[in-house]
């Protein structure tokens, strides 16, 4: 860096010195040479490119608050990354998925440095090499090559202040010797994830009210460990280890109940503890051989994945009054739900490129999971008849999925390129259950194909006009704990139930983009989801399939397929630095219109249906459209002229819009923050949803009279500040990081 520094003295000195011997036609020359060297964003053929090392926003930046800083890209939360009318946002590092859960991948984006980016890639359509689900985008980092052997690393340490106080540390070290390289990371953190909670259902004849407060205690460690050896100038083998551990004892949910049927109306509490620990343990290994001098490579990748979770819930139920004074006991649901998933999971790409810029790429991929629930359900009612029921159930799924792919990216100008691609995938699946509520249930074989086309094609008009359109197919698998039929309790006639009937959604995504000037920007999307997976709320007086009638008013929350929706958005965006680089901003408005088109009325795990006080069926319907205002904005602002002091302020709103659940209405945060960069330290402070206006509401209203709210505020107005010392040779090449081949498998833990 100093290097460079001085480098640009001199130049700045003999431009000077240039300048009192040409003529002004001869200044004018020189000075825009060197001002148009470079383009800090761009639209390429398949991706928006940010080239940071052009940026005056990486300097003392972690590369969290970086990546936030990006076009398209923002964070809600400070925890997840989100790309712009997308689900999720799944992080590459030179092209490879990062091998990491969450919380890990977290903490080694906000302790490493900035510095160490040449250029982010933001991809808003993947193509059909790439492994993500349904809508997903991806960002992609790619650290600077010309870095020296050394010993470089951080720690860091933050506290952060909400309803509760939460503490984090971190270390992390990267060392390079020759052909040896090796990364890793140990870090750590407790908190208490704290909400206030609200649930309104019923009718205007019989309905039930339960607010109260949630606290979920967590303890969590884990690390990575990456060991990258190059064999030959050709050939690379690498070893990653990613493991996590999670504690929640002594979790909390104390709820008051007002049910009213008729005129008459009663008090309950549902008081529910529950006891969490999980385990996630995954090791890759990878060879990489490159077979010419353009570029062409063979890609082999084996892995292994464990993940394991206890969860045990005690849950009791209290008569009450108006005033909220406990009584009698009348019931307690002892449930014990564990889940064991291990997954083994190959994958073989060849990218081949030629001299005419044609790149054919082919890869397959394959999986094996196996998950083991087996659960216990104890109930005991109290009262003049005491009873005990017991309903055990051991679930065990199989799922196989083999993948191919093959694409073809073709450059047939410097104005026009395309890209076309697809990819075939085979599921076949088994669960089996021991002690299901039907026959069903207990024995459920799926076998279906997918033929997933991609296609993309840009073209630069000229230098300051760009036009590129994406097309894509993709499929959205439910997680393995969704399959697994057991519900959880949340008060004695409100439970989520769980559904081995879920199956895979597809999803097909348009996008029109166009660029002017590489700072201004529109995009327009379409995307079409087919057999939603969602959470349906079915409601009323449950009637088994014998004709059996329930006399309590029920509320199921169940995992299903839910008709169909679309979503198309349009937004226009800036990213531009002004007053000399003093403020950088990234600005985005649009607007999201959603069709739904879905509709229940029969529970598909045990087959009931559902009456209103009439005798009458009801069913849960949404086929409704929304239309929503969507406003982002990341500022970053330089107070000195030594680049040490930096204020942040950034701004969300999302204006009311339906979702599957109903119509949730608007959010908003204002975040604040200031930055010290000094010498190899870095102070900062951080205020979160100032205005205390991101907390969420959800509210419907059916036409048969039924209506279901729902309030969370899960307190993210805080206040956090962060220490984070850099030491050691900060030019230190980094570890190839890895694509791992369980990496698809991973996201359907949760």
């Amino acid at each position: 860096m100093k290097r460079i520094i001085l480098s640009l003295v001199l130049l700045s000195g003999t431009l000077a010195l240039a300048q009192e011997k040409k003529s002004d036609t001869t200044k004018t020359k020189s000075i825009e040479g060197v001002t148009i060297t470079k383009q800090v964003f761009k639209k390429q053929s398949d991706r928006f490119v940010y080239d940071v090392a052009a940026s005056p926003v990486a300097k003392g930046n972690t590369t969290f608050d970086l990546l936030k800083q990006t076009p398209l890209l923002s964070s809600t939360d400070d925890k997840t990354l989100k790309i712009a009318g997308k689900n999720n946002a799944v992080i590459y590092i030179n092209g490879r998925k990062t091998n990491m859960d969450a919380e890990s991948l977290a903490q080694f984006l906000k302790n490493t440095p900035a510095e160490n980016i040449q250029k982010i890639e933001v991809i808003t359509v993947p193509g059909s090499e790439y492994q993500v689900e349904s809508s997903d985008g991806i960002i992609n980092i790619i650290l600077k090559k010309k870095m020296s052997d050394g010993l470089s690393g951080n720690m860091r340490f933050s506290n952060t202040q909400n309803k509760y106080n939460a503490s984090q540390a971190s270390f992390s070290a990267n060392y390079r010797k020759d052909k040896l390289g090796i990364s890793a990371n140990l870090s750590g953190g407790e908190s208490i994830f704290a909400q206030t909670y609200t649930l309104k259902n019923g009718n205007d004849r019989a309905f039930n009210v339960s607010t109260g407060e949630i606290d979920n205690p967590n303890k969590n460690i884990g690390g990575y460990l990456n060991i990258d050896y190059q064999l030959t100038d050709n050939s690379n083998l690498a070893l990653s280890w990613n493991t996590w551990a999670n504690k929640g004892y002594n979790s909390t949910a104390d709820l008051f109940n007002t049910i009213t049927d008729e005129s008459v109306t009663t008090y309950s509490w549902s008081k529910n503890k529950k006891n969490t620990r999980s385990y996630n343990n995954s090791v890759n290994l990878n060879y990489e051989l490159k077979t010419d001098s353009l570029g062409s490579k063979l890609n082999v990748n084996a892995a292994y994945l464990n993940y394991r979770k206890f969860q045990f819930i005690d849950n009791q139920n209290y008569i009450s009054n108006v005033n909220g004074e406990i009584g009698k006991r009348t019931s307690q649901v002892f449930q014990d739900l564990p889940q064991l998933i291990n997954n083994f999971s190959g994958m073989v790409d060849y990218i081949q490129k030629f001299k005419n810029d044609l790149t054919i790429s082919v890869g397959g991929n394959y999986n094996k999971t196996k998950t083991d629930n087996d659960t216990k359900n104890d109930t005991y009612i109290f009262g003049s008849k005491p009873s005990f029921t017991s309903a055990p159930n051991h679930f065990i799924y199989d799922e196989n999925i083999y993948g191919f792919y093959a694409t073809a990216e073709k450059k047939f100008s410097d104005k026009f390129s395309g890209k076309i691609g697809a990819r075939y995938e085979i599921t076949n699946s088994l669960g089996t259950s021991d002690n299901a509520p039907t026959v069903e249930l207990q024995r459920i074989k799926r076998n279906y194909n997918n033929f997933l086309p991609y296609a993309s094609f840009n073209y630069a008009i000229n230098d300051k006009n760009n036009i590129s359109y994406s097309f894509s197919s993709r499929m959205m698998r439910p997680t393995f704990w969704q399959i697994n039929p057991v519900k959880s309790i949340l008060t004695s006639n409100n439970y989520t139930q769980n559904n081995p009937f879920v199956k895979a959604s597809s999803m097909y995504n348009q996008e029109l983009t166009y660029m002017y000037k590489n700072s201004y920007f529109l995009i327009l999307n379409h995307t079409y989801f087919k057999d939603v997976i969602t959470q349906v709320p079915l409601q009323g007086y449950p009637v088994s399939p014998d004709g059996t009638t329930k006399t309590v008013n029920e509320l199921r929350y169940i995992s299903t397929n839910f008709g169909n929706k679309q979503e198309m958005s349009a937004m226009v965006g800036i990213q531009k630095s002004l007053f000399k680089q003093y403020w950088t901003t990234n600005f985005n408005i649009g607007f999201q219109h959603n069709i739904n088109n879905g509709s229940l009325g029969v529970d598909p795990t045990t087959g009931d249906r559902f009456k209103n006080e009439n005798g009458d069926f009801v069913e849960y319907i949404n086929n409704r459209k929304s239309t929503s205002l969507l406003i982002q904005t990341n500022n970053t602002i330089r107070l000195d002229k030594n680049k040490t002091w930096f204020l942040g302020v950034n701004f969300f709103y999302i204006d009311k819009q339906q979702v599957d659940l109903g119509l949730i209405k608007s959010l908003a945060s204002l975040d604040l923050s200031i930055k010290k960069n000094w010498n190899d330290w870095t102070f900062a402070l951080n205020l979160n949803d100032v205005l205390k206006t991101n907390i969420v509401e959800i509210e419907d209203y059916q036409s048969n009279g039924n209506y279901n709210y729902i309030h969370q505020n899960s307190h993210p107005r805080s206040i956090a500040v962060s220490l984070t010392y850099n030491f050691g040779n900060q030019k230190v090449k980094k570890v190839r990081d890895i694509e791992g081949a369980s990496d698809a498998i991973k996201s359907r833990t949760k």
